[in-house]
């Protein structure tokens, strides 16, 4: 396992040189990474270990073999490198930004967290955790089945709140549920280990999501590898694909859409082999079809597009014998996801109708994926040149995300206004500007 190496400062004359300016404001990221190893002595393997990627990946960027263009792998490296946000068109990074110490301050987004418990597992539990954890031995004694429909109904509880607020704020709740339901597994009868393993695997899965949501790429690796090996050890080959279909999606905020596209193809099969679930295969077909967008192959693109959508042709009226992971993925979710899968090949023309009609039919509560579609539509009508409608999106992403934590989608936004840069004395951009500061603070 790599080892996160100590933060060092970049030198003051490399920062303030003007070769060094240009090429950060070109994220010229070849040039960037050799000035570091030239002017500030950080080799390849120290630059893979501070920003959280592999040293091969390192390797293929500075060799210019390779491009990095996502916004949240961009922000690593500024984080990593500690390259001032600004530099980069990032707003000021958290570490730019002194603060009074606090012994309960929560860690940085590039800190990383522990590993969290293995199955069967225990862990040195915080201060007072040994007084929960006799009075839950004391209360519970043995595990009952109605025990066990209260736990899984909490944690399909999570997900609803997620569709509502984010995953973020949730992290505290589902890493707390995982290490209880991981904890009875030492004292409950054989009769119900299997059903807890279970239990154990979706609350692993919800972790990761939660660590993605909240842009902690890391950790999240970790829950879902979890997740992943109690779903084999279960034997359970859909939620297996659910668990490799999250993965997937992380792969390309990893810009690795080749890890992307053979995660999800491994999940088709995996789901394929286990029984017919046609709307878990139309979901896993759009997953691909995200994938196949993000390599420009244009012709698999729609050739999965067109298989999600006989999938998911085939599931009406069998909606309720999909599990309940997967029922999110409606009608509404289907239109939408085919126009963002569009609107990543290029097609901004055909993809901003179908954005808007997806997200006209989405379901109010839904608002962190309410808030992320508004973002699509917002990027495919500034592709086209409508300024006013594309800022008049935005806004309401901005108004949704008020109510909803997710740094993954505060991140989409803040890319977004720096793609305003060359508008931003156009008066919808300032309106749009006056309500982020409103919404960010």
């Amino acid at each position: 396992m790599s080892v996160r190496q100590p933060h060092r400062t970049l030198p003051a004359d490399l920062l303030a040189s003007a070769e060094w300016r240009d090429a950060c404001r070109r994220r010229d990221f070849p040039h960037i990474f050799r000035l570091v190893k030239v002017k500030a002595g950080i080799y390849p393997a120290q630059i893979a270990a501070l920003c959280d990627m592999t040293p091969s990946r390192v390797g293929e960027i500075a060799a210019g073999r390779r491009g990095l263009a996502h916004i949240d792998v961009i922000e690593r490296v500024s984080d990593g490198l500690r390259i001032p946000g600004a530099m980069l068109g990032l707003a000021h990074r958290p570490w730019e930004i002194p603060s009074a110490p606090s012994s309960d301050a929560p860690p940085s987004p590039c800190t990383p967290t522990a590993a969290p418990d293995t199955w069967m597992t225990r862990e040195a539990p915080p201060d007072g955790a040994e007084y929960v954890d006799d009075l839950f031995t004391l209360a519970d004694g043995h595990i009952t089945p109605s025990a066990l429909v209260a736990l899984r109904s909490s944690a399909e509880d999570y997900w609803h709140r997620d569709d509502q607020h984010g995953a973020a704020t949730l992290r505290p709740a589902v890493v707390g549920h995982l290490r209880y339901v991981t904890q009875l597994g030492h004292r409950c009868t054989q009769e119900f280990r299997g059903e807890l393993r279970s239990l154990a695997a979706e609350l692993a899965r919800m972790a990761g999501w939660a660590y993605f949501d909240a842009c902690r790429y890391s950790t999240a690796r970790a829950y879902l590898a979890q997740a992943l090996k109690l779903s084999l050890d279960q034997a359970d080959g859909l939620f297996v694909a659910n668990v490799l279909q999250t993965m997937s999606l992380q792969a390309m905020y990893d810009s690795n859409p080749m890890n992307a596209l053979a995660l999800v193809c491994r999940a088709q099969d995996t789901a394929r082999a286990a029984v017919d679930q046609p709307l878990v295969m139309s979901m896993l077909f759009m997953r691909e079809a995200f994938a196949q967008a993000m390599l420009s192959d244009s012709l698999a693109c729609h050739t999965a597009i067109d298989e999600a959508h006989r999938h998911y042709d085939r599931a009406r009226g069998r909606e309720q014998e999909a599990p309940f992971w997967a029922r999110y993925f409606d009608e509404a979710k289907l239109i939408v996801d085919t126009g963002i899968a569009l609107a990543r090949l290029g097609a901004a023309p055909r993809a901003e109708p179908l954005i808007a009609e997806g997200l006209r039919r989405e379901s109010g509560s839904r608002q962190r994926g309410r808030a992320f579609h508004a973002f699509w539509l917002a990027s495919t009508q500034l592709q086209q040149g409508a300024l006013d409608r594309a800022c008049d999106s935005a806004v309401l992403a901005l108004d949704l995300l008020a109510v909803v934590d997710s740094p993954r989608v505060t991140a989409h936004i803040r890319d977004f206004h720096q793609r305003l840069a060359p508008h931003a004395r156009a008066a919808p951009v300032i309106a749009f500007e006056q309500r982020m500061r409103e919404v960010f603070g």
